[in-house]
């Protein structure tokens, strides 16, 4: 079963940073998100946007 969110500790494994690294990127990105009119949740991010903002998701690939 595949997860829709991200814990802190996912992010800092696949970014390779620190733990208190990792909970400022989520926050940022729960940040743009609510701005966007979503709700989010506290230490988590949903993994597609997450991939998205790092260059990793379907938004990247149709660039090139």
């Amino acid at each position: 079963m595949s997860t829709t969110f991200m814990k802190v500790q996912d992010v800092a494994d696949e970014l390779g940073v620190s733990k208190s690294y990792a909970y400022k990127i989520v926050q940022k990105l729960n940040d743009e998100l609510k701005a966007q009119g979503f709700i989010t949740i506290s230490g988590r991010v949903n993994k597609q946007y997450f991939l998205e903002r790092v260059c990793y998701g379907t938004a990247e690939k149709e660039r090139m």
